[in-house]
């Protein structure tokens, strides 16, 4: 969290960089700061999907800049002054004018999609010490990446003891397991980060290090590492009906075992944190160095080495070309080929006047999330959603998702023309949202028509000990095999074995069907609560990062709910949880994931999606803003 500088730039200044500014948050920054919405012109609106960037005409937005220069001017000296939120008339503009006529069925998202420079609204308003005095009270937090490290910020806001177990030596999660070549989110930088954090972006997507690093300086500038206990791995959690209490029971580096008694338990483990390597026959016997994208071999030389690379997820699609520039040759193996959308600025910095917007006008930052936010947070749920009438078909679930595939196949197509061999191979033959859609700025497409790479679609039937062999009998050889096959997401909260009331265990309850209520608790796990857990990943319509702060805010109010009470524990009623399933199940099985038969880390082994979220983002939002205690039984 930062605060707004305290000297304002002059209007020479932000002349001199303001040809770097997106249009539409400019134009919503001058409308806030004018009180004028009368600014947001229709002419102007900006294609809700191309956003952050605007879509007007190069001489509008000529004209556009002009006029929030000149709008802006004599507001520049007072720029501390400037209001917080921009009036109501304004926000209610902004949306309609950003969304159009959608815009009021999502006023929740609308307010959550602005967070003013240096706040943090959803910050816990209450402590121990007002709700509770003297309480003794303690949570375990299981896991310090991004949904852990914010669980105990907020634990910290509200004075409740805590610490956070994490089986690394540092904090961030999946961040510090994933180094591969190229590793960087796929999410723009402004949205993949808390959004009361005004962190210093050096590009629009950011490399596997940088986000790393921003975690660190994160917790430590939080003071959440003095509540970390690192190289402690969490083996199992029990919950003791009398004592009403987890007791969970950990190892450290030196194998040394321990258990500790806690009031609550939070499980931030997430669900990209256990790599899936295929079980190929006589993988065993390969002779060179085989791993996977999560655990990559450094000590690997490529350069003239024969390589294959198996699976064409979003991980292979960030390695392989690097891998590529330096192998003698890359034999890629595809068992279904990757939508892409087009994101040219994927691997670009941000440049330096933008840079200078961003730090100098802390409401254009504002802004400028916001435009990125708020489209995605409502997304293109529809254009997943299976018609029945259509009727929906492996090609498409319906007439959107149809127009969806043609823009996406078009994409595709451009970049082949002078190679038609592979036109066929690169063109999904599933409809677009059943997997996940991979940002793309070129490199992927021109990466498979390198002279040292060949695309191969044939399935993998073995490996030998020196190379790998082909369904069609195909034995092509390899020095060194690098899998980018994706996580075990479906196996919630493993390897640890919980244990909740009367001694029911949760990987037995769930068996492979994992659930639980807003993705949180379940009944007879009282006290039990789950970060990033069952159905709260996002495909086209959300954002992971937003999802995460709201289960922090329902995390903490059952915290407050327990402790304003005086109750031990809180036990989600079955009822509730019945409803809730049957509801995500019926949900997910008309969208395009669910309905599909091409097989994807959406699925588990039977074919149900037990990791996306298929209802609105605004249902999440309005679900998880507080516990409803009608939900709990309390002692």
């Amino acid at each position: 969290m930062t605060s707004r500088p305290v000297e304002p730039p002059t209007i020479d200044e932000l002349r001199r960089h303001i040809a770097a500014a997106e249009t539409p948050a400019l134009l919503m920054l001058t409308a806030h700061v004018t009180d004028d919405p009368g600014i947001l012109r229709e002419e102007w609106r900006p294609d809700p999907v191309a956003l952050p960037r605007g879509s007007a005409s190069a001489a509008d937005d000529a004209s556009i800049r002009e006029l929030c220069l000149r709008l802006l001017e004599p507001h520049l000296a007072g720029m501390a002054d400037w209001p917080e939120r921009p009036s109501a008339l304004v926000m209610s503009a902004i949306g309609e004018w950003v969304l159009g006529e959608s815009a009021g069925e999502v006023q929740g998202l609308l307010h959550q999609a602005f967070v003013p420079a240096g706040t943090d609204p959803r910050a816990p308003q209450w402590t121990v010490d007002q709700v509770a005095p003297g309480r003794n009270f303690r949570v375990a937090i299981v896991g310090a990446g991004i949904s852990g490290l914010l669980a105990g910020l907020r634990m910290k806001q509200a004075g409740v003891e805590f610490v956070i177990l994490e089986k690394d030596d540092s904090v961030g999660g999946t961040w510090t397991e994933n180094t591969y070549p190229d590793c960087r989110t796929d999410v723009h930088s402004h949205v993949y980060s808390y959004s009361f954090l005004d962190y210093e972006w050096p590009s629009y997507f950011s490399r596997q290090h940088v986000i790393l690093d921003s975690l660190r300086q994160f917790a430590s500038d939080q003071g959440l590492l003095d509540h970390i206990r690192f190289g402690v791995e969490v083996t199992g959690a029990s919950w003791n009906d009398d004592l009403a209490t987890w007791t969970v029971s950990t190892v450290d580096r030196d194998r040394a075992e321990e258990s500790r008694d806690y009031n609550v338990l939070v499980s931030a483990v997430g669900q990209l944190n256990r790599p899936s390597v295929p079980d190929i026959d006589g993988l065993d016997r390969f002779a060179g160095p085989a791993f996977h994208s999560a655990e990559w071999d450094h000590s690997v030389d490529f350069a003239g080495k024969r390589v294959a690379v198996i699976g064409t997820g979003a991980s292979a699609l960030q390695f392989g070309p690097a891998v590529a520039r330096e192998a003698a040759s890359v034999t890629v193996f595809q068992r279904s080929a990757p939508w892409l959308k087009p994101t040219p600025e994927l691997r670009e910095d941000i440049p330096d006047h933008e840079a200078w917007l961003f730090s100098h006008v802390p409401a254009y930052r504002a802004y400028y999330r916001f435009s990125i936010f708020l489209p995605r947070a409502i997304g293109q749920l529809e254009a997943v959603t299976v018609d029945p009438e259509y009727p929906p078909t492996e090609r498409a679930v319906s007439a959107v998702n149809e127009q969806m595939r043609k823009l996406l196949t078009a994409y595709l197509e451009d970049q082949v023309t002078d190679r038609p061999d592979l036109a066929e191979q690169i063109i999904p033959d599933y409809p677009p949202g059943s997997k996940r859609i991979i940002r793309d700025d070129g490199t992927w497409i021109a990466t498979l028509k390198r002279d040292n790479v060949r695309l191969v679609s044939d399935a993998v039937a073995a490996v030998d000990e020196t190379g790998v062999i082909t369904r069609g009998g195909e034995h092509i050889d390899a020095d060194v095999i690098c899998f980018g096959t994706g996580f075990k997401a479906s196996d919630f909260l493993m390897p640890m074995k919980v244990t909740g009331a009367g001694g029911v265990d949760l990987h037995e309850t769930w068996g492979i069907d994992a659930c639980a209520y807003m993705g949180m608790t379940l009944p007879d796990f009282p006290n039990l609560f789950c970060l990033y857990g069952p159905n709260t990943n996002l495909v086209v319509h959300g954002n992971l990062v937003f999802f995460m702060e709201c289960q922090s805010v329902y995390l903490l109010s059952a915290v407050k709910t327990l402790l304003e009470g005086g109750h031990r524990s809180m036990n989600l009623r079955p009822e509730v949880f019945e409803d809730y399933r049957d509801e995500i199940t019926e949900a997910s099985a008309q969208r395009a994931w669910g309905w599909s038969k091409t097989h994807s880390w959406y699925q588990n082994a039977e074919g149900r999606s037990t990791i996306m979220w298929p209802l609105s983002a605004q249902r999440y939002l309005d679900s998880t803003e507080a516990v409803d205690p009608d939900h709990y039984e309390f002692s």
